[in-house]
């Protein structure tokens, strides 16, 4: 009985329970005509199931009487290969190859000479996986094994056309050295990357400051002032240090409008005269046409009255010489006025003699001052002419 007969059956017997439903309700049968008319509705039903077409099993009834043959089990000829080194696109760097190769011989003439299926599956199957390896770099290991898993999965003859192969459950790996290597490779390139870029961004900064922003004090001011265009006041009392900040980066000085600006400069006051003897300095070189002797603090004590004018048989000479020494004592500067007295210090005159010079002539007058007025130097406090020779300065002598 096919699905299709019972479903029919079913509807069939619904529709006509519905119609004595209604006709029951209509002509307000009495109860046993319900329990008739139902009981009639189901033997109908039964009947019309039972008298409906049998199905048919799979296999026609004239040839069930035969037993089934048994299916021959398919033979399989399948090898295993592990560890085969492939070549990668880098030298020294070889994939390990691992699979599973399956075969199936083709028809061959009849006088073919025998040959080793096995192999020669195993030989093409090598040989589709190298083609591949070889164009993957070593470090690409895994994807290269699903590359090879496709490629591999379908059934192809070797080139002798004795048999297909394919390969299953391809695994690809390197040794443990070769993927140790890489990755230290992999990590001091990808350094190197970082540092190389890190120094082009420094040598690029120093560039654009040494050459755009520190060019010279105009444009260091111009691209303080784009940073901080608010700030007028602090950007003028700025300009001394970015002078000084542009001309140490352009090794240059200061130029001279700018020195003022710089902080902490100051100038350099005229140095007095009495300072250039009790400063501790070295003495100047003498003068290309100076005597030998004219040299040291004396020479340029000497070299300082000729400029004056002072003539070298003057007596103001050896008067303001002698001044001179006085101030350095009082300064604390001893060496210096001791060199000074012995360079410019008059000697004394020699003693008056009795005699008359035989080349004077006799006036014939007798010397009525006696002795002690007479024309030499007196050493009182009579009215006879000053000493030039002695500093008004001095302490007086101490009595005799």
């Amino acid at each position: 009985m096919s699905s299709g007969h019972k479903t029919m059956t079913f509807f069939v017997t619904v529709i006509l329970g519905l119609i004595l439903v209604i006709v029951g309700l209509t002509a307000h049968w009495p109860r046993w005509a319900w329990a008739a008319a139902a009981a009639a509705l189901l033997i109908g039903a039964g009947l019309a199931l039972v008298a409906g077409p049998r199905r048919r099993g799979p296999v026609p009834p004239e040839h069930a009487l035969e037993p089934d043959w048994p299916i021959p089990q398919a033979e399989r000829w399948e090898q295993t290969v592990s560890g085969i080194a492939l070549p990668s696109r880098v030298d020294d760097y070889d994939f390990l190859f691992s699979a599973t190769v399956r075969w199936c011989p083709l028809d061959a003439p009849a006088d073919a000479p025998h040959v080793n299926a096995g192999a020669l599956a195993i030989e093409s199957v090598l040989d589709r996986a190298r083609h591949i390896t070889v164009l993957q770099p070593p470090h690409r290991s895994s994807l290269a094994q699903y590359q090879l898993n496709g490629a591999l999965g379908t059934m192809r003859p070797d080139p002798s056309c004795r048999v297909e192969a394919m390969a299953e459950h391809v695994v690809l790996r390197l040794c443990e050295t070769d993927a140790e290597r890489l990755t230290k490779l992999s990590a001091v390139r990808k350094d190197e990357d970082v540092w190389e870029h890190e120094r082009n961004w420094e040598r690029n900064k120093r560039e654009y400051l040494g050459k755009d922003v520190l060019k010279d004090t105009g444009s260091a001011v111009v691209w303080w002032m784009a940073r901080n265009e608010d700030e007028v006041e602090r950007t003028v009392n700025l300009i001394g240090p970015l002078a000084q900040l542009t001309s140490a980066a352009n090794n240059e000085d200061v130029p001279e409008p700018f020195q003022r600006l710089v902080p902490g400069s100051r100038p350099e006051p005229e140095p007095r005269f009495a300072d250039m003897w009790s400063a501790p300095h070295e003495p100047p070189p003498p003068y290309d046409d100076e005597p030998p002797g004219d040299a040291g603090l004396s020479g340029l004590l000497n070299r300082l009255m000729d400029e004056a004018g002072l003539a070298e048989d003057a007596p103001d000479r050896a008067l303001f010489a002698r001044r001179i020494a006085n101030d350095l004592d009082a300064a604390n500067a001893p060496d210096a006025a001791d060199e000074i007295r012995r360079r410019f210090d008059t000697p004394t005159p020699p003693p008056a003699s009795d005699e008359p010079d035989p080349d004077e002539p006799d006036s014939g007058e007798p010397d009525v001052d006696g002795p002690g007025t007479g024309g030499g130097p007196s050493t009182g406090s009579g009215s006879g002419p000053e000493n030039p020779y002695i500093d008004p300065d001095d302490p007086p002598p101490a009595p005799g």
